[in-house]
């Protein structure tokens, strides 16, 4: 039997469907994209560049990747499409050539109390079986081993309809791993009563002091004063024991506030519902300081943290219980795992081994299985999303990546390539928006957008290889071999900032000075224990060290529905309101189109979403505000010759402008938007939904809201995360500014150039997890360049040419 070729027998020309190798865009316009027109090899590496906001997401996953999803969306019927999430078609004229597309983001996993790295990962599911068929004492089937499972118990009467009906006894019981003290979360909570109400006043006078609790407030504060059980006009330290219980303990009662049923609930367990079920991180930031504020974490007394029962925690395989196995380093586990050998269970154990070691594999070996999702940076939420992916068999597939490089270090970027390489040579298409030169210059196809941010980009500067690139003349051309060169001299510390036996986590006991007065750069491997450090021993101490107490912009994404945008989140509405009130002689809440001076049609959105069930909603420009978001009437209000609608559309830039003089000066306003500016977002609108925002533009806008903080000392945590070559320059110089002016700044970074720019660097290390943990080297960027004992040192030293 003869096998077929790829071309045509007769005409000798290639086969039909071979002629399929390239992705078509033509005339993508989704969000700044200007009419983009290009075409893509397929099982090839293609990495897109450009500055920061130059349309690099709008491109790849708002217009490629949604595409492929809709599509692939759309084979499913509609009933199946009623549970998906609706996907719109992209702003685009013709794709053409799509193929399967998995999406491996930076969006944080999330952030409930109860998901874990093993829970994630599917690890936990497997590991589960495995204590159920091997665990020595058998306690139950694989429920019995998860702490999401409780254990539950119940007898009674049924009847059972077989010819005659007949009610017989019977009993239901499923055990269950959960811990029933601490109900699987690993901690219990105590609260301060004295930060939920004030117990020298009554309820009618607004004794609570829970944020969002008003005394108007029908679900919270009145459903107490008016449900007949306590005595509203009584302060609350006088009530009576039982009027104390149920303010306090009662459960949950049906009552009647002005003929309307409620629930009536003791504050406690109505606080617990709404607060302490929620994980911390996943809370708004005021309800998180009230939070830490009225409750105190501790480690469960009865499950020591591991959140499963006794029965879970007693079984054991060659000694080691699941609690045991998901407390271990993941490269220890799967060495544990490695040296099981039971027949009954072999295809179980084939599949885990590799899932760890895919952990392993992509540099996450110093993770442990019970590590909060919720507290992975963005970088290791990515990688443990790509395990799953490692070792699939899928070919033909387009694998699209958002900074793969993202948290880590040099050293560990030649392994990430490997793996993107890897997944291109078994067939696939790999797409990845990256800022790294080292993963740049391992691309067969380069595609640069730009030439500015914003409404500046949106076009392709270059397509080609990497040699064209270089030789190009567009910004990433320019700035592709860049290199910071070391400070002829550093700064001297006015202080230090003492930390003294530091265990958090991995950290082995460390005692380390952080000077103040100077740029301080903590660099080591990803998982080397440099957040542990700054985040879990710093603030504490610089609170009481340094004036003003610690400055922290961490990762965490900032939080915005489509009605945020940077007006809004930088507090900047609120000075523009009261300057348009003011020349108006009117009040400030019209020009807030999320308040009275929104247009009643589309309530301030500026567009009508019409729901089409399981198809793509349709959002139609307002007709009444033609998109404006506010009332006519509010429209005819001035300041400067411009209405709100004129001002929100002005960029950062013409707003410095317009509110630094003439009639429209507003001090309060221009202080806020030169500290956009300061942090390179002149270009944005101030009116542009924070959604629309890309990854480095969100870092950045948070970087500019915390300046105002009055703080001592600013703690940033990867602060180069989504920004260009060219913007890194622009950072230095921030950072340069903000020491000069006084502050103690102390960054954790991997990128070389913030290094070099450093004037003392703390190096941890020399590996990650139980490998990591101690200070290998502190000293000036010149001396750990001379020293090279580090993988910090060796790859600083390559970096600057020395």
């Amino acid at each position: 039997m003869s096998m077929p070729t790829g071309t045509n027998a007769q005409a000798g020309e290639p086969h039909a469907a071979d002629r399929h190798d390239l992705i078509r865009v033509h005339g993508a316009r989704e969000n700044n994209l200007k009419d983009v027109s290009i075409e893509l090899p397929k099982r090839r590496l293609t990495v897109f560049t450009g500055v920061s906001g130059s349309g690099k997401s709008s491109l790849v996953f708002h217009t490629i990747a949604a595409e492929s999803q809709r599509l692939i969306n759309e084979t499913y019927s509609a009933f199946v499409q009623g549970f998906m999430p609706t996907l719109a078609r992209p702003e685009v004229d013709v794709l053409d050539g799509l193929t399967t597309a998995i999406i491996v983001d930076q969006q944080r996993m999330g952030a409930d109390s109860r998901s874990t790295v093993g829970t994630v990962t599917d690890v936990n599911a497997m590991l589960r079986i495995l204590f159920s068929r091997l665990g020595i004492p058998h306690i139950g089937p694989p429920g019995a081993y998860a702490f999401n499972v409780p254990s539950v118990r119940a007898s009674g009467a049924i009847t059972v309809e077989r010819g005659a009906k007949k009610a017989v006894k019977a009993t239901f019981s499923r055990t269950g791993g959960m811990c029933t003290r601490c109900e699987g979360r690993g901690t219990v909570s105590d609260i301060d009563l004295t930060q939920l109400y004030d117990d020298s006043k009554s309820i009618a006078e607004g004794a609570f002091t829970i944020p969002g609790w008003k005394s108007d407030s029908f679900w919270t504060v009145r459903v107490y004063a008016e449900s007949g059980l306590l005595d509203p006009d009584k302060p609350i330290r006088e009530f009576t024991e039982k009027e104390m219980q149920d303010f306090l303990h009662r459960e949950p009662t049906k009552v009647k506030v002005e003929g309307v049923n409620l629930t009536y609930e003791g504050l406690i367990p109505k606080i617990q519902k709404s607060f302490l079920s929620k994980d911390k991180e996943a809370l708004q930031p005021h309800i998180r300081a009230f939070v830490e504020r009225a409750v105190t974490f501790t480690t469960c007394p009865e499950c020591d943290g591991t959140r499963l029962s006794e029965g879970a925690r007693s079984s054991k395989i060659k000694g080691i219980s699941i609690a045991d196995a998901c407390a271990m380093q993941i490269s220890d586990l799967a060495a544990w795992v490695g040296g099981l050998d039971e027949p009954s269970v072999a295809p179980l154990l084939a599949s885990l081994r590799h899932t760890l070691d895919s952990f392993v594999e992509i540099g996450l070996g110093y993770l442990s299985l019970d590590r909060p999702s919720g507290t992975l940076s963005g970088g290791e939420a990515q990688r443990v999303k790509m395990i799953r992916h490692l070792g699939s068999s899928l070919t033909d597939t387009t694998y699209v990546f958002d900074e793969p490089t993202t948290g880590l270090h040099p050293h560990d970027i030649q392994r990430m390539n490997d793996l993107l390489l890897r997944l291109r040579d078994k067939g696939n298409t790999v797409l990845v928006v990256e800022h790294k030169p080292e993963t740049i210059a391992i691309a067969d196809h380069v595609v640069d957008l730009g030439p500015g941010a914003g409404a500046a980009g949106g076009t392709v500067c270059f397509e080609g290889t990497v040699e064209g690139l270089r030789a190009g003349g567009t910004v990433t051309g320019r700035h592709f071999d860049d290199r910071a060169a070391l400070k002829e001299s550093v700064r001297k510390p006015t202080g230090a900032l003492e930390i003294r036996g530091a265990t958090t986590h991995n950290l082995r006991d460390v005692d380390v000075d952080i000077p103040l007065g100077v740029l301080t750069v903590v660099t080591g491997v990803a998982g080397s224990g440099k957040s542990s450090l700054v985040h879990g021993s710093l603030p504490g101490q610089a609170g009481a060290a340094a004036d003003g107490g610690v400055v922290s912009v961490g990762q965490e994404p900032i939080r915005g529905s489509r009605r945020s945008n940077p007006a809004t989140y930088t507090g900047l509405l609120d000075p523009i309101r009261k300057a348009f009130a003011k020349a108006n002689g009117v009040k400030p809440a019209l020009f807030s189109a999320n308040s009275e001076g929104a247009c009643p049609t589309c309530n301030g959105v500026g567009v009508v979403y019409t729901d089409l069930a399981m198809m793509a909603g349709v959002a139609t420009p307002c007709e009444d505000c033609e998109g404006k978001r506010f009332q006519a009437a509010v429209l005819d209000h001035r300041l400067g010759g411009r209405d709100i609608s004129e001002v929100l559309a002005m960029s950062v830039t013409e707003a410095q402008e317009f509110f630094g003089s003439g009639e429209a000066r507003t001090p309060a306003a221009h202080r806020i938007l030169d500290r956009l500016a300061d942090v390179g977002l002149g270009y944005l609108s101030l009116g542009q939904p924070l959604t629309t925002l890309s990854g480095g533009e969100r870092q950045r806008l948070k970087l500019a809201t915390h300046m105002a903080d009055k703080g001592g000392v600013y703690l940033l945590d990867e602060p180069t995360a989504g920004l260009h070559l060219a913007d890194v320059e622009q950072l230095l110089g921030l950072l340069d500014r903000l020491v000069d002016s006084g502050k103690s700044v102390i960054v954790v970074e991997h990128h070389q150039a913030v290094m070099a720019h450093a004037d003392w660097i703390i190096d941890l290390g020399p590996g990650a997890g139980h490998d990591g943990g101690q200070v290998v080297f502190q000293g000036t960027p010149a001396d750990l360049v001379t020293d090279r004992s580090t993988l910090t040192g060796q790859h600083l030293a390559a970096y600057v040419g020395a």
